[in-house]
């Protein structure tokens, strides 16, 4: 195990149909392109670990964070026509540090984060969110204040530009840590 205690294994199984039918597939690691593996995905079940699931492969498109549990029927719960990709997330145990910045290139009105943030606009009084640098940890930012809307999963790294990763007028608005507990 590292120093920074980020080793957990983790495991979730995909299946073509929903309710957990037809042809399967079990992960315990990322996955570029699931087209090898399965026709088409359209429940899961996670039954350890978290992962980031994507409905285009290479990890594009929209993203899902998934924790231990059953997902009968991905478009009831999260309006995807399927999953394509999917990455497992590192549990991690020290500190979680993050540099969010107003405008990109680590532009304008900037603040170091330690823990989960709401509510951008009532704490920092940022109207926008358009980079940042992650030191230390693993985070999900969303659309919408209170955690909610599209999400994106940061992990250690500097991200210069969300237009360049393909979040073209998205403005993110709250940040969690993923933890042992995140919801």
């Amino acid at each position: 195990m590292s120093n920074t205690g980020m080793n957990m294994m983790g495991k979730i199984t995909f299946y073509e149909e929903k309710n957990f039918q037809g042809r399967s597939y079990e992960c315990m690691n990322d996955c570029s392109d699931m087209s090898s593996y399965l026709s088409r995905c359209q429940s899961c079940r996670v039954e350890s670990g978290f992962f980031m699931v994507y409905d285009r492969t290479n990890y594009m498109g929209n993203q899902y964070y998934m924790k231990r549990g059953d997902y009968s029927d991905y478009q009831n719960w999260m309006g995807m026509s399927g999953v394509k990709s999917c990455r497992m997330i590192p549990m991690h145990r020290g500190q979680f540090r993050m540099k969010i910045y107003e405008k990109e290139s680590f532009g304008g009105q900037s603040h170091e984060m330690m823990d989960d943030c709401d509510n951008v606009m009532d704490r920092y009084r940022m109207n926008d969110c358009q980079s940042c640098n992650v030191m230390d940890g693993h985070w999900l930012m969303y659309e919408q204040p209170q955690y909610r809307g599209k999400m994106m999963y940061m992990r250690p790294g500097e991200y210069r530009s969300f237009k360049d990763m393909g979040m073209s007028g998205m403005r993110f608005m709250s940040m969690r840590r993923i933890t042992d507990s995140c919801n």
